[in-house]
């Protein structure tokens, strides 16, 4: 077997917390009902992917409240009071993170993320910019579980994928990973994480 070398971390839900809801249940008073539908009908997840494969957020939320008027307000907090959805770091993964750097070994980061959000978070979380890469989905125009995006890193850093340890909180972008030849955990929790990379004889 391929001996792990180098470990490569999504960033939404495995190093920093993002959810919506956050900011939603104080904007609805904690009405969960409103809140599910309104990103279930307003907000989608399908239309927030779209800001992560490269569109603007002025554009998006354009859009949105031409589409449905009676909710600019809400709409618009989806950019203004966005880093409300992020409530702050996962320590427990930021600790292993930090512990593999110390250790000498390689991480590098594959991140669904606007530009515009990205760039404001990696100043919020100094700890985003200690990668030796970072392939983030709005700058290429590609989203994960798109393989493509996963090769963009492997040819860019000239990595082996086999070499690859990716950590990811979707099934889905596990699977993608796997497909191109990276081993890969799906995230749960930091200690599930760390009892893995110490199966791989990582140093965490």
């Amino acid at each position: 077997m391929t001996r792990i070398t180098t470990v490569v971390f999504d960033v939404g839900n495995v190093l920093i917390s993002w959810d919506p809801r956050h900011l939603y249940r104080r904007i609805f008073d904690g009405d969960e009902e409103r809140v599910e539908r309104f990103l279930a009908e307003v907000c989608t997840a399908e239309w927030n992917l779209e800001q992560d494969r490269g569109r603007s957020f002025a554009e998006a939320i354009a859009e949105r409240v031409a589409a449905f008027p009676q909710w600019r307000e809400e709409i618009e907090a989806y950019d203004r009071r966005w880093h409300e959805m992020v409530p702050g770091a996962i320590e427990g993964t930021v600790r292993i993170l930090e512990t593999l750097r110390a250790a000498g070994v390689p991480t590098y980061a594959i991140t669904n993320f606007s530009a515009e959000k990205f760039a404001e978070t990696r100043a919020r979380f100094p700890f985003l910019d200690g990668f030796h890469g970072i392939v983030v989905s709005a700058h290429e125009r590609l989203v994960k579980p798109d393989e493509a995006i996963y090769r963009v890193l492997l040819d860019r850093y000239g990595l082996e994928a086999g070499q690859c340890l990716f950590i990811d909180d979707s099934p889905a972008n596990v699977a993608a990973a796997r497909a191109v030849g990276m081993a890969a955990h799906h995230f749960t929790a930091p200690d599930r994480l760390a009892q893995a990379l110490r199966a791989e004889g990582l140093p965490v």
